[in-house]
Formats: structure tokens, sequence, C-alpha cells
């Protein structure tokens, strides 16, 4: 299987790159982003590309792919409407578009958010924007699409987020949320769960279009054989 990943500095990213390259039925990785991961592995190329709103220049290395994981995001945190709007949806369509087109054969997994609005009519701007985007994916002529909506994550394996205040959140509540990943295993996911469950969707579907936190952890559980 080969695989394509957009973010894969953020934590998201950073987890399914890292189950991606010791899985071996995957092999080949293909990152894209602003920055390179700094990661070294013989089956991973890295694109490093300034406006991922604008990939003409990389179409014909972006082709060829069974699975594409779009793991990029913005907080909402301080972000206008506007400003949120243009990463999570605008730059997630032109990204998602380029590689339908690409790729048809392609099974898409878009990373959203628990709480995320489908309706696209609530009053939490974050949740409209991101519902909206769920819903532009699903439209798009993949052999399938996915819709991912973690909330907590925990991050695993040295994994951090690209976000100071959220790294510090993870220090202080690690091994809370370490208890509880026992106490409910189905709210709380861990970036190898994340990864892991985007590479079984990939390879074997999902019974359900969107996976809440709890189908998330079930698809990371039943994974299967590799190919």
């Amino acid at each position: 299987m080969n695989v394509l990943i957009f973010g894969a500095t953020g934590m998201v990213g950073q987890g399914v790159l890292r189950e991606a390259l010791l899985d071996p039925g995957v092999t080949r990785v293909v990152t894209v982003g602003r920055r390179a991961t700094g990661v070294q592995d013989p089956k991973l190329r890295e694109l490093v590309h300034a406006d991922l709103f604008h990939l003409e220049s990389l179409e014909a290395d972006l082709t060829g792919f069974d699975g594409g994981f779009y793991c990029l995001g913005v907080t909402s945190v301080g972000t206008s409407e506007a400003d949120y709007t243009r990463i999570t949806f605008d730059l997630t369509m032109a990204v998602a578009e380029t590689l339908a087109r690409l790729n048809p054969q392609m099974t898409f997994v878009f990373v959203s958010g628990a709480g995320a609005d489908s309706s696209e009519t609530g009053r939490l701007m974050w949740a409209r924007v991101k519902g909206r985007a769920e819903n532009a994916v699903a439209r798009l002529r993949f052999k399938a699409a996915y819709t991912f909506r973690p909330g907590v994550i925990q991050p695993l394996h040295g994994i951090t987020s690209r976000t100071g205040w959220y790294r510090a959140v993870y220090v202080v509540m690690g091994p809370v949320l370490t208890a509880m990943r026992w106490i409910a295993p189905s709210f709380v996911l861990t970036t190898e769960q994340i990864g892991q469950a985007m590479l079984a969707v990939a390879r074997h579907g999902a019974p359900t279009r969107v996976l809440e936190a709890g189908d998330v952890a079930a698809a990371a559980r039943g994974r299967g054989a590799t190919e």
C-alpha cells in the first residue's frame, strides 16, 4: 500500500507517519508540508512545499496512492471565522480536490474533530466550518472518503504538539490521560491508535462515513493483517 500524508509534522500526522513506517504492508510513504519532519526512513519521501493551496508543480509526485491522510489543522482559539475557514475549509478542499482528480482509486481520510456540526447551522463557528469541510469532502469522487472525529488525544512515543499551550497541558495531564484510557477507552485516543485506524480504514473501509472516537478505537483494534 502506498500512502500520502498532509500535515505529518502535527501531532496526529506524526502518529500516522510513525505507524505507516512501522507497517510492513506499507511500501511507500510520501509526506507533503511546509516543512520537513526530520524523519529518516528508506520508504519515506518528503515533499516540502511553501504554498499548499497550489500543488500544480507537485502533481507528478501525487499520483499512485491507495490512502491519503489529511491531518492539517489549526486551533480556532483566537482565530477569526474568515481565517479559520481559509485553513479548515478552503485549504482542505484545495488539497482534496487535487487528490481526487489525480487518485480516483484513493481512500481519503480527513481528520476533523469531536463535535463537528454536519448540519453547518449550529452556533459554534469552528463546528460549523468543520462540518462544512466534512460534507464537501464526502462529495468528492474518491474510491471512499472518511472523516475521523477524535476528541481527547494522548501523544505517545515522543510525539508532541506544535502548539505551545497544548504541549504544556499534555505534560500536566499525561498521567490523567493514561488513567482515562483505562476507564473510558473510547473517549481518549492515542496517536498510535489514530495512525493504526487510518491504515485499517484505507485497507478495509469502515461501516460508517464519519468515525467518532469510539469508532476510531474499534478500527484500530480490528485493523487485521497487513497487506
